[in-house]
């Protein structure tokens, strides 16, 4: 049996007997052989109260820059960000509303309050609303309370619009809360930095162990669920781990017809996990066996496209300049132009953080200067539809003397792990 017949075996399961039954039955399996991996996030440190408390204070801030009175949050990304709650969304409001002085409010469903104080992370007033009230009506009282309802309400850009209607309905003002919002989470700190960090060194990790365990006949869920065993078992919370196999690649996310691993097929992987939130996206691209020279090209052209990116990230240029440095050489050696095909018909990048996808993009016409703190992806692949694509993905962040690498990119088809 082949290496990977062997770890294919133990990460699907098998039929076994039941000698007591005389039946047969399906069990899980162990996991493939995973001992040489030891979990990384032991000194990993969560984010802790005072520097939610500086979040908070900062956001206050900005709301009085921007003459907002409070801002709305639902469960996500911001929600955590801001309180630590951590809540699924469903029609049944849970909120934080963050006033522009004093202590933030957290408005649930009256049976939901215990469970929502055991995830708070900062200290916050809670008003519960029974299940025949209207909740919006319980956040416009708070802010009437407060004074604070002649000032608009900064609405955070993922609120539905049921709520949005309601705090209407019950005679108050909304508007855009991303001054305050992106103003706050654009900019990570260095604790922020150091669990992104963390993040891309499992995911590193985690490519290093699954390359030199990919085999010929694999399926691409098959070097997936490696990838995500290898992620489990380093510490990291897996989040996507998407692999493309030949023709497959040359289509950004894929196509409903995967195709296994074969001698000189292009292999391109885009995985991430995160930390306590924080999260990592990584891509890379390899020939199982000999690259052709058709491959080769391609390979460097987009490790090429994605250094002039990091070179192109200047602290106060516009970000949407990253993408078009890229595009203008990807046009000179043919590619494209613009988003056409064959070329690159994506954003350079994203914006990362709690979210895998937060902005703001490195994409055309993107006029936000570039500032320390901010973390992107940097992703130019080349896609030529009906033969094979290749996307190199390494995320950075801003410092104050430039651009620097979560992880370093590879300079080589040969050596793509680096």
């Amino acid at each position: 049996m082949t290496a990977w017949a062997t770890t294919r075996r133990n990460l699907i399961g098998g039929m076994v007997a039941l000698p007591l039954l005389g039946l047969p039955a399906i069990v899980r399996a162990a996991e493939p052989d995973l001992a040489q991996l030891q979990d990384m996030t032991g000194n990993a440190r969560p984010i802790g109260p005072e520097e939610r408390r500086a979040r908070l204070a900062k956001a206050q801030a900005l709301m009085k820059a921007n003459g907002i009175g409070a801002v709305l949050i639902e469960p996500g990304a911001s929600l955590v960000y801001f309180t630590g709650i951590r809540w699924g969304r469903s029609e049944r409001l849970t909120a934080a509303i963050l006033p522009a002085e004093g202590e933030p409010c957290i408005v649930t469903p009256f049976f939901e309050e215990p469970r929502t104080r055991e995830t708070l992370a900062i200290s916050a007033e809670v008003r519960v609303w029974p299940e025949d009230e209207d909740p919006l009506k319980i956040v416009a009282g708070f802010l009437k309370d407060r004074k604070l309802a002649g000032l608009p309400v900064g609405i955070e850009e993922t609120v539905r619009f049921f709520a949005i209607d309601g705090l209407q309905k019950n005679g108050l003002r909304v508007t855009s809360a991303n001054p305050v919002v992106r103003g706050c989470r654009m900019i990570k700190s260095p604790a922020e930095l150091a669990l992104m960090q963390l993040a891309t060194n499992i995911t590193i990790a985690a490519y290093r162990f699954v390359y030199a365990r990919v085999e010929k006949g694999m399926r691409q869920r098959d070097v997936s669920a490696l990838m995500d065993a290898a992620t489990r078992k380093l510490g990291g919370d897996p989040e996507f781990s998407m692999v493309l196999v030949g023709e497959g690649a040359a289509y950004p996310h894929g196509t409903k017809t995967p195709s296994p691993v074969s001698d000189g097929a292009i292999v391109l992987m885009d995985c991430g996990c995160n930390v306590m939130g924080y999260q990592s996206d990584v891509s890379r691209t390899f020939v199982h066996g000999s690259a052709s020279v058709e491959q080769r090209k391609v390979w460097d052209a987009v490790a090429k496209g994605q250094q002039m990116a990091f070179a192109a990230a200047k602290l106060g240029a516009p970000a949407g300049s990253v993408d078009d440095a890229v595009r203008g050489y990807y046009a000179s050696l043919g590619y494209g132009p613009d988003y056409k095909l064959p070329g690159l018909s994506h954003r350079t990048g994203h914006g990362i953080g709690l979210d895998g996808h937060e902005p703001v993009n490195l994409v055309r016409g993107e006029k936000t200067p570039l500032a320390p703190g901010m973390c992107f992806s940097n992703e130019p692949g080349i896609y030529i539809p009906g033969s094979f694509g290749v996307r190199l993905e390494d995320c950075f962040h801003m410092t104050e003397a430039g651009p620097k690498w979560f992880s370093t990119p590879p300079v080589s088809i040969d050596q793509p792990m680096g």
